[in-house]
């Protein structure tokens, strides 16, 4: 898509974990007739997998085309089995970037198709951080993910499906991007476009891909935070932001904005909170209040500003989802979608999480002041460095069942 358009008149239901997300998503399929696009990171062939093969399978019978995109490194395990069940339909069946492994370890640890997305009919569309696994599901244990997705009907869907087109699609003509223009337009967005205080609701998909969006996601953040005058609530998995935004987020609370900041406290990756903690002095120096969530692991990538501002995505604030990955993120303007959402993440903050008090965060140990150091540096330079790595065009694979071979097919960049 050339440039990101606010689409007044949409319906929006917010989805959370696997227990409202799937049953929506199989319904809507299950109604399908033309056509079912489908993008997700992890497809296991688990009680949900089980479920989603099911679902397209009664709508590839009916007559609708199917096209089910999957990553190559969080759904590499697919069977034999289910790819030619898949064909045997007509399903089209692609992985992102298959890379076979090196000596047992998976070498395609970067530039993944991280979005989740699915389109029905041009009529309904869902986008959030929620894969096809069990372990999104409550009954999967303590280790069942937290997190949030967004149900879409009208216009925007048009704009989601197409952003889904332009990464399968062989050959597209060249997108121009006015960057001068869209800064500008974001930045007086709070005056030029309405924010409704009932549904229908004024939205915007955005992506993040290495073509031509490289940052377009938290670019989106620090306008609307620079914006902010009395709340910032932000709920991520994985946190390590590159210094600009951390920039607006101390700023924010510096001003007086309440910012409050939800993370992993029973993370599913305990590496990955002990880089995120070496940034927690700084923040809470600068007044951001910063929540763990101890119940289960947090999936979340949302956000809530304002009461009027809202968020709900695949991408997560670290240099993976925002310098490498290719994401995708609905944007609202409308206040009961954004009440609605912040008070799922209020439920989160005063029954499931445990607030850092900031005296014992003043005083870090040397080795935390040099990961503190290192973590802000390395975020500062990181997404620079990232775009000079060397990068083919994305690549994706339709999967044969003939003899469960991978055939290349070249894809245009999103």
């Amino acid at each position: 898509m050339s440039q990101w358009q606010w689409r007044e008149g949409n319906q929006l239901r917010l989805l959370e974990n696997g227990e409202q997300y799937y049953p929506a998503v199989f319904a809507a399929i299950a109604a399908a007739t033309e056509e079912v696009l489908i993008e997700t990171f992890i497809l296991f062939e688990d009680q949900v997998g089980n479920e989603l093969e099911a679902a397209i399978a009664a709508a590839a019978r009916r007559g609708a085309h199917v096209e089910l995109t999957v990553d190559g490194y969080g759904s590499e395990k697919l069977s034999a089995g289910f790819i030619e069940r898949m064909q045997s339909l007509g399903v089209v069946l692609r992985m992102f970037e298959p890379f076979p492994r090196l000596l047992g370890n998976r070498v395609n640890l970067f530039r993944r198709l991280h979005r989740k997305i699915v389109v029905v009919d041009h009529r309904i569309a869902f986008v959030g951080g929620i894969n096809f696994s069990v372990d999104h599901l409550l009954s999967s244990g303590p280790e069942s993910k937290q997190d949030y997705a967004v149900q879409v009907e009208g216009p925007l869907v048009d704009d989601i499906r197409q952003l889904m087109l332009e990464l399968t699609a062989v050959s597209s003509p060249r997108l121009s991007w006015p960057r001068l223009s869209w800064l500008r337009r974001w930045r007086h967005s709070r005056e030029s476009q309405p924010v409704t205080t009932q549904r229908p609701a004024v939205a915007l998909i955005a992506s993040r891909d290495n073509h031509r969006h490289f940052d377009d996601i938290e670019r989106l953040y620090r306008i609307a935070i620079r914006a902010s005058r009395q709340r910032v609530v932000i709920a991520n998995a994985y946190f390590f932001p590159g210094y600009r935004l951390l920039r607006e987020l101390t700023r924010a609370a510096r001003r007086g904005v309440r910012v409050q900041l939800i993370m992993q406290g029973n993370p599913d990756m305990p590496r990955v909170r002990s880089i995120t903690q070496t940034l927690y002095a700084r923040l809470a120096r600068a007044g951001v209040e910063i929540h763990e969530y101890c119940e289960r692991p947090i999936h979340a990538k949302v956000a809530v500003i304002d009461g009027e501002w809202s968020t709900v995505g695949s991408s997560n604030l670290d240099p993976l989802s925002l310098a490498l990955n290719l994401e995708a993120n609905v944007f609202v303007a409308d206040r009961t979608f954004a009440a609605e959402l912040a008070d799922k993440l209020d439920h989160l903050v005063a029954h499931s999480c445990k607030k850092l008090d900031r005296e014992s965060l003043r005083n870090p140990s040397w080795w935390g002041m040099f990961l503190g150091f290192l973590a802000y540096h390395v975020s500062y330079y990181f997404p620079g460095l990232a775009r000079r790595l060397p990068a083919s065009r994305p690549q994706s694979q339709i999967l044969s069942s003939a003899d469960q071979k991978l055939v290349r097919v070249p894809e245009q960049a999103p």
